[in-house]
């Protein structure tokens, strides 16, 4: 991969096998994102520079020997910390994919955002460590694993595990929005869908994926919008294809979600 040029910011994308993880390296020289919150759980490390953002009310400074991991749905903006920029990688994981190892238990949390968890920090650079290549199917799954545990066993979880919870009532309801994510799904088909009556599968889909069933629905059809964009569709045709009512819907949850319009997200994509 070519050096960052210090003048012009950039995201790069690193190649997937499965495309069940996006890993991405980027350069930012001031201003990167505006507030703005996603339902994954974004994990990574600072290269070069300091990597300042808000979250949970306080300014974080992200460092060189760190591991960021930013809960799903919490709001984060992102900005250099210092005069020359910052250089970071990311992998931004859902949280149904750690469900498969932690079964229903409560997920992972980090108090600040930020990790001086030995255990946390290997793990993340064993998951980044190969940007300029896709990992391996086995080597990712011992690379989810390792992180998994480590964030386990490093974790302030935000709900104890004394609660009952329906892991499999609210898989079930994950896997209905995903097979329609373009059409408007309500509580009443879910429970349907589940046999889980509609708050309780409400509040344990929040518990075990970080998110409320809309929010999931509408981060997968920005998904579908980010692969339309990239397959060069126009901006208001990936709006529509993914779901959204017209483009100022769809532009108005991408910013929400990415802090970045979809023409800049498009515009500053690194070719592969």
């Amino acid at each position: 991969m070519s050096q960052a040029n210090s003048e012009k910011d950039w995201i790069f994308h690193a190649s997937n096998q499965n495309n069940r993880f996006e890993r991405i390296e980027a350069y930012f020289s001031n201003y990167a994102y505006a507030a703005h919150r996603h339902d994954t759980y974004a994990i990574g490390r600072t290269l070069s520079g300091v990597q300042s953002f808000h979250y949970r009310g306080e300014m974080q400074h992200s460092q060189s020997g760190m591991a960021m991991v930013l809960y799903p749905d919490e709001k984060h903006d992102g900005h250099a910390g210092s005069a020359h920029g910052f250089r970071y990688q990311m992998v931004y994981i859902e949280p149904s994919i750690i469900q498969n190892i932690l079964q229903g238990q409560a997920l992972p949390f980090i108090k600040h955002g930020l990790s001086t968890d030995t255990r946390v920090i290997r793990a993340t650079h064993r998951f980044l460590q190969h940007m300029d290549r896709p990992l391996e199917l086995l080597e990712e799954e011992d690379a989810l694993y390792d992180l998994v545990i480590a964030l386990n066993q490093s974790t302030e979880n935000i709900q104890k595990n004394n609660n009952k919870f329906d892991y499999q009532a609210a898989q079930r309801a994950r896997e209905y929005i995903l097979s329609y994510p373009e059409q408007s799904i309500s509580l009443d088909q879910l429970e349907q869908q589940t046999g889980r009556d509609r708050w309780s599968l409400s509040r344990d889909f929040r518990l075990l994926f970080g998110t409320s069933p809309h929010r999931y629905m509408t981060m997968r059809r920005l998904e579908l919008v980010k692969i339309h964009l990239l397959h060069g569709e126009p901006i208001i045709n990936a709006a529509l294809l993914a779901g959204f009512f017209d483009q100022s819907h769809m532009t108005r949850h991408f910013i929400q979600a990415f802090g970045l319009s979809p023409a800049q997200w498009r515009n500053m994509q690194k070719a592969q």
